[in-house]
């Protein structure tokens, strides 16, 4: 197969690979577009429950595409500002593509995240790492800030001031240091990352898809909202929830087996 990004399914999982090992998976235009139409694909497709993110080769990301960042500089002096406004909607169109797929999404990061790298990475549900991965907010180091949502889902993970360490220093966080600080939910054995991601998967793909994206759609925005508002819209997804076929089947292979647990 190829492409900048790669999609293999099994079973009910999809494993997308970004796959630009020569440049160590750096995100430029294409790669970017490519990544967002596949998670569209995915979003629609009910057989997908879960989405695996890694990278070919030795890296996850990093991050966004340097040469990309030196075309942007050479455009002349009026298009600097509009044209890269125009990146950053494309950036947020597929950053919020990864972050509201309806499927469950793991990011099993197989080496260095950096950059945009390390803010696709947080937009996933779960971050499962390899012991060689590593992670930096390295926006800094190029007098930029992070436009991948890191600032929103950073402070999520880690709290306030450790997200204001990081992102200020542009410091590299490894494996272990990832897991005990909660920015990866799981460490792979030596060799093993396809393998926990997957079996850390297995957990989220028998269950209902539905009932998984409608409290996606809400569990995400908690920290902002007011009890009252996130109460509400529980109780508008669980009537929604009511008339699902997953709801239905249940209860009924529930009912079926004698009214037992399995």
């Amino acid at each position: 197969m190829t492409g900048t990004v790669l999609c293999e399914r099994r079973g009910p999982v999809a494993v997308l690979t970004l796959n630009r090992p020569e440049a160590r998976n750096a995100v430029d235009d294409p790669t970017r577009e490519a990544l967002r139409a596949e998670l569209d694909r995915l979003s629609g497709d009910e057989e997908v429950r879960v989405i695996v993110l890694t990278g070919a080769g030795t890296a996850f990301s990093a991050g966004g595409d340097i040469k990309g960042m030196k075309a942007r500089l050479d455009a002349p002096p009026g298009r600097v500002a509009v044209e890269g406004w125009r990146r950053q909607h494309g950036t947020a169109a597929f950053i919020s593509a990864l972050a509201r797929a309806e499927p469950v999404t793991i990011a099993a990061v197989n080496g260095p995240a950096m950059g945009l790298g390390m803010d696709i990475a947080l937009a996933c549900d779960f971050i499962v790492a390899a012991p060689e991965a590593t992670f930096a907010s390295s926006f800094v180091k190029r007098g930029l800030i992070p436009d991948g949502g890191s600032l929103y889902f950073l402070p999520r993970r880690v709290g306030l001031q450790l997200t204001k360490e990081l992102i200020y220093s542009g410091r590299t966080v490894g494996a272990d240091e990832a897991l005990r600080i909660g920015l990866a939910d799981r460490l792979a054995p030596p060799g093993g990352l396809m393998e926990a991601a997957l079996e850390y998967a297995a957990q989220f793909s028998g269950n209902s898809r539905s009932a998984i994206a409608l409290m996606k759609s809400i569990v995400g925005a908690t920290f902002e909202s007011a009890f009252e508002t996130v109460a509400a819209q529980g109780h508008g997804a669980q009537a929604i929830s009511y008339t699902t076929d997953d709801h239905r089947e249940s209860v009924e292979r529930f009912l079926g087996g004698g009214g037992k647990r399995r």
